[in-house]
């Protein structure tokens, strides 16, 4: 009876809030923590944790008159918000870096370095972008980054050898799929 009550409260408010955006401020309040606690597991770092969390919150807002209820917890809605900016700011990021390390290819051509080296890392980047998602964060933490395991491993919250693991079935298909392109 109890969360049947809650439902139909949380409900009242969301309809409240599509009415009066003024009224949003008690869905922030009931779903702040919980949205937080969501967003710092996933990201670690405490700045971009607040960044994301206040994006969740603003997007959920701006778009608060789509949300349809279907008896599904409103924080369930938040989390998905959540998950996507998480998933777009990591992918945004991972673009940068590629373009950042197409500018050194660029420059280093400039220097001189030989051609075939050249195409050989641009080649490389190209097959890092083509790995899986986790493995290819490995590869960019580790060797871009220069993180050590154990660093890795606390930022994508895994274990260590759970990283090497990665670490490992993506520096094989690498050297394979470099061979083959050297071939």
């Amino acid at each position: 009876m109890r969360a049947l009550k809650k439902e139909v409260d949380e409900r009242l408010l969301v309809e409240a809030a599509q009415k009066d955006p003024a009224r949003f401020a008690e869905l922030y309040e009931n779903n702040f923590e919980r949205v937080y606690a969501y967003v710092v597991r996933r990201v670690g770092d405490r700045a971009e944790t607040e960044d994301l969390t206040s994006e969740v919150f603003h997007h959920a807002l701006a778009n608060l008159r789509k949300f349809e209820w279907r008896g599904i917890p409103f924080a369930a809605w938040l989390f998905r918000i959540a998950a996507n900016l998480i998933s777009d700011r990591w992918q945004r990021k991972s673009r940068e870096q590629v373009a950042d390390e197409s500018e050194q290819i660029e420059s280093a051509a400039a220097r001189g370095v030989e051609f075939e080296e050249v195409e050989r890392r641009a080649t490389l980047f190209r097959l890092v972008d083509r790995l899986p998602t986790e493995q290819q964060r490995v590869v960019v933490l580790r060797f871009v980054e220069q993180k050590s395991i154990k660093e890795v491993a606390r930022e994508i919250r895994k274990t260590e050898g759970a990283v090497k693991q990665l670490q490992f079935r993506a520096l094989s298909s690498l050297r394979a799929r470099m061979e083959g392109a050297d071939a």
